[in-house]
């Protein structure tokens, strides 16, 4: 009888799917009909079949979109329409199809037709959670796993004996570990609303196995159920849910603290040379490292503008050295034509870098305006590495502490184990002996504050994985970066190591009990009674080198 009246109706509207072949002219005629039931028993259908057609077509139910046109050539067309701002003829644009693809006029351009020619399909609120579940389970068919993996979270949360048997069977055809967790914890949060007391107890048994935080919730709320079996294996659960969650949290605080002592090591790197060995109080020092994030920027952009697309995601490899030599030149430059008459002036040199360090900032609002610009991180650095359940630690913070690592071995080899680093070390300890002995103490003095300089600007680089890019980067990192060089023991590379790691990993440990502002005022106040005890931070000078 349906069968019958579905193709009388199909017959005298001519309603048709234009391009979606796996949509049938049938299965259209239902959705976009006015019988509820045939329009409920068509988004069944299509939550079974499943595909990109289907999915089009259920999203554009969900949201109003899908309409029947009446097409000038007499016969109906199912359509989806556009979001186009109304004009003064009230049309809409563009049209598409069933399968996505924008419907074209005789001049090739996206269709527009008066709003009276379009039937909006409307659906009531029953229609709409069965679209919306109906979603769900073709989004579960999809080939992305992070898709199937929402889907699977949505699924669980509605519950009934459908779901389970819909989750079941993803269950058995998944192949993704990451999927088949998602998928098993959704089954398992299904069956908690089933009516018999084995099948929930054995649900929150395997939740408590999977530590699946998600239902800690209907757990605890299991505690209290009257059949004894559920009730304590559900207590079991929540016990070992918070164990395991007591575990993750101290993995990513430990983690955390890594990543940002990573940070704060990689700008205090340059720091620590050019104050720590030459006694240069450098306020323009964190505007070079705003330098290097800005051209990280400009090789971005010249990479998407004019390189290959499949060379795109390596604009960082060459954003580094770039950054490092455009910090070096201008740190260079500043050398010859400020620090150098300055040398032994400390408070001279903070003034006049301050000066330095505002104009800098205002350079890049006139070149770059003064609204951050955005740094994309490359393909290759998304995602993360899981390593429990629960925890992923970020690609692009592994990299900066891998680059961080890099940085402090390439600067230990530079200033213990090659010629220059020599010369470095001799003219910081004595400058006239030095000089006595043939070292151009000049030429050493302008090639160092260089050197701090680029690894300033490699800093910047690094940051924009984690952040935006603006005027005002510099100042952000500015006195954290002095106060692991102080607290480290001016002129000491381990030092600094050290301090940056206990700055870091301090911050991370306050921060969830006292928040970001008030734990970094006490880790400042920390530091100041420290200093009290130890004025030359954890690695003071010794010997002859005390009075230098």
């Amino acid at each position: 009888m349906l069968r019958s009246v579905l193709a009388a109706w199909i017959a005298l509207t001519g309603v048709h799917a234009a391009v979606a072949a796996s949509l049938p002219d049938a299965l259209v005629a239902d959705l976009v009909g006015i019988d509820d039931d045939a329009r409920r028993a068509a988004v069944s259908v299509l939550a079974a079949q499943g595909g990109a057609e289907a999915l089009q077509a259920l999203r554009a139910l969900r949201e109003g979109s899908l309409g029947v046109w009446a097409d000038p050539d007499g016969s109906a067309r199912a359509v989806i329409t556009g979001t186009a701002a109304p004009s003064e003829s009230g049309d809409v644009a563009p049209l598409r199809d069933l399968g996505g693809e924008p419907l074209r006029g005789p001049d090739g351009q996206a269709l527009t037709v008066p709003r009276t020619s379009v039937r909006m399909v409307e659906a009531d609120r029953a229609l709409r959670r069965a679209v919306k579940a109906a979603i769900d389970r073709v989004e579960l068919l999809s080939g992305d796993a992070k898709t199937r993996e929402s889907a699977a979270g949505r699924l669980g949360r509605e519950g009934g004996a459908e779901v389970v048997a819909v989750l079941a069977e993803a269950l058995a055809r998944e192949a993704d570990r990451t999927v088949r967790r998602a998928i098993d914890e959704a089954l398992q949060v299904a069956r908690l609303s089933d009516s018999d007391p084995a099948v929930q107890a054995g649900a929150v048994e395997r939740l408590g196995l999977l530590h699946g935080a998600g239902a800690l919730d209907q757990l605890k709320a299991l505690k209290s159920s009257n059949d004894p079996a559920v009730a304590k294996a559900a207590d079991a659960a929540v016990r070992r849910i918070e164990r395991w969650g007591m575990m993750t949290r101290g993995i990513e605080i430990v983690f955390s603290g890594l990543s940002l002592s990573s940070i704060l090591l990689l700008m205090a790197l340059g720091l620590a040379i050019v104050f720590g060995l030459m006694g240069v109080i450098n306020m323009a020092h964190g505007e070079l490292m705003m330098l290097g994030a800005y051209t990280a920027f400009v090789v971005q952009e010249v990479f998407v503008s004019s390189v290959a697309p499949s060379a795109r995601d390596y604009y960082f490899v060459v954003a580094i050295p770039a950054a490092f030599c455009v910090a070096g030149i201008v740190g260079l430059a500043l050398e010859q034509s400020v620090i150098r008459f300055l040398y032994g002036r400390p408070l001279e040199t903070l003034l006049a870098t301050w000066g330095v360090s505002l104009i800098l900032q205002q350079a890049a609002r006139q070149v770059f305006g003064a609204a951050n610009v955005d740094v994309a991180s490359p393909a290759w650095l998304s995602g993360g590495l899981a390593i429990v359940e629960g925890v992923r630690l970020p690609y692009n913070r592994l990299f900066i502490i891998g680059f961080t690592a890099v940085c402090v071995a390439a600067v230990y080899l530079v200033l213990f184990r090659s010629p220059a680093g020599l010369k470095i070390r001799a003219v910081t300890q004595n400058r006239e002996m030095s000089a006595c002995l043939g070292v151009r103490t000049r030429r050493v003095d302008t090639w160092t504050f260089a050197l701090g300089a680029g690894l300033a600007g490699m800093a910047g680089c690094a940051l924009t994985l984690i952040g935006n890019v603006g005027p005002d980067l510099g100042q952000h990192y500015i006195v954290e970066s002095f106060m692991v060089v102080v607290a480290g023991g001016v002129g000491k590379l381990a030092g600094t190591v050290a301090a940056a790691l206990g700055i870091g990993g301090l911050d991370k440990v306050l921060e969830p009990a006292l928040g970001a502002v008030y734990g970094k005022v006490l880790i400042l106040g920390a530091l100041i009674l420290f200093l009290q005890r130890r004025p030359s931070g954890l690695f003071p000078a010794k010997g002859r080198h005390v009075d230098v």
